[in-house]
Formats: C-alpha cells, structure tokens, sequence
C-alpha cells in the first residue's frame, strides 16, 4: 500500500471538493488519487484466494468515483465516510453477481449421463415431472427463483444433502456413497433422501408455474 497517496485532511478535502463544484477535473482525480488507499483496504477485507486482489481494487474505484461524483458537501459529513460506504456496497454488489453466476453454472454443469450416455443436469432432474420450459426466459427464471427459494423449499438436513450431492452453493459435487461417509448416514437412506428433495423441488416449480408466483 506504500504506492497509494496519503489521505487528504479535512481542509484539503474541502478544497478539492469545492474545486469540483466548480468544473475542475484535476480535482476529482487528486480526490480519487488520495483515497485509493482507502479503497485497497476495504478490498482487502474481501479478498480470498478466488478473487484478484486487483479486480477487487478495480471494482472499489468504481464505488469511490460514484460516491465523489454524488458527494454533497452540504451534508455534513467527510467524504471519506460516505465513500466507505459506496465502495463497500459496490464491492459486495460484485461478489453476489459472482457468485449468483457460479451458482448457474453449478445447476447447469453435468451431474451424470442416462443409459445411453447423454449428460445429465440437475435441472434436468429437478424438471423431470414438470415438463420442458416453453423458452430460455423461462427456464432462466425459474433458475433465480429456485435458488432464491431453495432453503424454504428444503429442510436444513436436505438441503446440506442437495448441495454437496450436486456441486452448488460453492460445494464440490459428491457420490451417495460419500454423502453417506460424511454425514453419517446409510447410503440407502442417501438415495431416499435425495428423491425426496427432488419431488419437493418439482412440485416447488410446479406450483410455482401453476400458481404464476413471483
């Protein structure tokens, strides 16, 4: 972080910002300049080994440059203050659509082939008794729905079983036979288990459609 600027002053802040009221340009890249430590810092805060500590600073910035061009110095505050704010939310905002779109890939990747050695999809699965989508729109939505709803749909017990079985919610996909060693229970009682999940969650989609919820 020794690359970064150092923090602005309340007065240099001030001055910066009052500059920019009135047009200047170079004052909002000396703004943006001088708080980019502040950005790698909360970044910091959400870096892990599946994300770029670069991508994070970058998406930062975004919520930096957004939080100085709707600063109002009238409120009272620093701007610092506001900033942290902005750059936190538009990081989190990253993270979630990260990991929404991981979880689509998830329902989506091959679980399996059938007897005659075409892949299997969990969808595939979980639409087996309700019927093909009438288009692509459809089939997206209930995707986003049933992620949203999927742990009012299933006990804790399934669920924890639904996604290790099947590789979501940032689970890596599992046998019966390893559910079983690693929950404690029979791999026959895995098998029922699973079945029952996934009539709970046709009949959660079918009465969604039937139903026409939201």
């Amino acid at each position: 972080m020794e690359s970064f600027k150092n923090p602005l002053t309340k007065e240099e802040e001030t001055q910066l910002l009052d500059r920019l009221t009135r047009g200047d340009q170079a004052a909002k890249q000396l703004l943006i300049e001088h708080n980019l430590r502040l950005v790698a810092h909360i970044a910091k805060k959400y870096y892990s080994g599946t994300r770029e500590m670069e991508d994070l600073i970058s998406i930062g910035t975004i919520g930096l440059i957004k939080a100085i061009d709707s600063f109002r110095i009238q409120s009272g505050n620093r701007l610092v203050t506001y900033a942290s704010k902005c750059i936190e939310n538009e990081i989190l905002m990253y993270i979630r659509s990260e990991k929404k779109k991981n979880r689509e890939v998830s329902l989506y990747e091959p679980i399996g082939t059938d007897k005659e050695g075409n892949s299997i999809q969990l969808m595939d699965v979980v639409e087996a008794e309700t019927g093909d989508f009438a288009d692509e729109f459809d089939r997206n939505n209930d995707l986003g729905w049933l992620y949203q709803n999927i742990e009012k749909i299933l006990t804790p017990q399934e669920f924890l079983l639904i996604k290790k079985r099947y590789g979501i919610f940032g689970e890596s996909p599992g046998t019966q036979r390893e559910l079983a060693a690693d929950l404690g229970i029979s791999r026959s009682y895995v098998s029922r288990l699973e079945k029952k999940c996934l009539l709970k969650l046709q009949r959660a989609l079918k009465d969604r459609r039937t139903n026409q919820l939201p």
